[in-house]
């Protein structure tokens, strides 16, 4: 990936998953166009309190000084009343002095409580006088900062996250296949049918497609229901059912780019059903596959056969007498259902718990009870095999169906009745400019 320097922006430069199975990609921010703004931006929030406080403190002031001005003008009403007094006083100064005088005496001992008032009432204004100059200076500070850092400050912010968020959609595209590391989990999703089932999504959706399907029991059904998210899933809430017009054998179906495979009852006939159009697509037989628990998991159920895709596209697993009970994978093309090529591997079907492919590897378990972990992998890429020692936690206790999908990095489980996630961490090589 051609380097930038971090001045020129945000830069993916790596990438991996967290334990919960999450894309995470390292960043770069920029050195000097967004986090150097950082104490600029702490300047201008205790400059803003600033004003915020003396806006409160004039609120208290002006509070004060209306108070202030019911005195002043009581005061200026007496002060009309003295006057008043005077002019009587002048015309009538022999016969009524004693009199007028004693009520000029009373009206002067109102007056002189509001002398200190008077005083404190030009202090106050004052002091508003001061708080405006301040706050209009800081008015003119704030102005200055803003200016600096960006008068759409907010949406430039906005905008780079959104870049981010672009090129962390980016960095989640250019990791290429992994190799499995770890299990986590599992998440329970839902209580519901019986011990045995399958549910899962299409990895071929889009991000607003969320269906769900759910096809309760290994064997003698032909319901399939439908749901239009997880969470309508979870409250029960079917948006649609469809019949199959065959019974289906085991629990090791796939959705696939809008169609259900499965695997058509006592035969090994591999279906393909349109959810569109309500109509089988496609039907062919899996030469020399056993069938109807002639080489099952080791739960049974007539898991002989397993459907299942990945990054790469649609697979069979399945084994034959040919290959002496061992697990053999094929790659079927998603139109026709035929075999493109197969791989014949040593491990023996009836000793597998499970399996599921991710990016072309297969990944075995070696039961479907507590204790169980991810103990051989198979590359189609390199032909080899391994022995490997990833556990996983059987939270129910018995597993009948567990398949990866490529779209949610995780593993779709029937747990004992109980619909439940695992994630999965893989290991990734980010793919460079260089790269073809």
């Amino acid at each position: 990936m051609t380097q930038i320097s971090p001045k020129e922006g945000w830069q993916v430069y790596s990438s991996a998953q967290d334990p919960d199975g999450r894309c995470i990609c390292t960043v770069v921010a920029p050195e000097q166009n967004l986090c150097s703004r950082d104490a600029k931006s702490r300047q201008l929030r205790q400059l803003l309190e600033k004003v915020q406080n003396m806006s409160q403190s004039i609120e208290v002031l002006n509070l004060r000084t209306q108070r202030d001005f019911q005195y002043v003008l009581k005061m200026e009403t007496q002060m009309k009343g003295l006057k008043a007094k005077f002019r009587q006083i002048e015309d009538d100064r022999k016969t009524l002095m004693t009199k007028h005088f004693q009520e000029l005496k009373e009206k002067m001992d109102e007056l002189l409580p509001l002398i200190p008032v008077l005083e404190q009432y030009k202090t106050d204004a004052k002091l508003i006088t001061q708080f405006k100059e301040e706050i209009r200076n800081l008015s003119t500070v704030l102005t200055g900062i803003q200016e600096e850092i960006g008068a759409y400050d907010y949406e430039e912010l906005h905008q780079r996250v959104v870049n981010l968020e672009t090129r962390l959609r980016d960095c989640m595209k250019k990791l290429t296949c992994g190799k499995l590391m770890k299990i986590t989990g599992p998440i329970t999703v839902k209580i519901s049918g019986t011990r045995f089932g399958a549910w899962m999504t299409d990895p071929l959706a889009s991000e607003k497609n969320n269906r769900v399907w759910y096809m309760d029991s290994y064997t003698n059904n032909k319901i399939v229901r439908e749901y239009k998210s997880i969470a309508d899933f979870v409250s029960g809430a079917e948006s649609r059912t469809y019949n199959l017009p065959f019974k289906w054998a085991g629990t090791n179906h796939v959705v696939y780019n809008g169609s259900l495979y499965f695997n058509k009852y006592q035969s090994n006939i591999i279906i393909k059903y349109s959810f569109d159009t309500g109509r089988v697509l496609a039907q062919r037989s899996l030469e020399y596959a056993g069938f109807h628990n002639v080489y099952p998991y080791t739960w049974g159920g007539f898991s002989d056969i397993d459907l299942m895709a990945d990054e790469i596209g649609l697979w069979a697993v399945y084994a034959t007498n040919q290959n002496a009970g061992n697990i053999v994978i094929s790659q079927l093309n998603q139109d026709t259902l035929e075999v493109l090529k197969s791989w014949s591997t040593g491990y023996p079907k009836r000793s597998a718990g499970e399996s599921f492919m991710i990016c072309g590897t297969l990944y075995v378990t070696n039961s479907h009870l507590t204790g169980a972990k991810v103990y051989y992998s198979y590359s189609t890429k390199t032909s080899t095999y391994e022995y490997t020692d990833i556990p996983f936690h059987n939270q129910y206790f018995h597993i009948s169906m567990l398949d990866y999908n490529a779209r949610d990095r995780a593993l779709y489980a029937w747990n004992n009745g109980h619909q439940v996630l695992f994630n999965v961490t893989l290991f990734h090589i980010i793919k460079t400019e260089d790269d073809t």
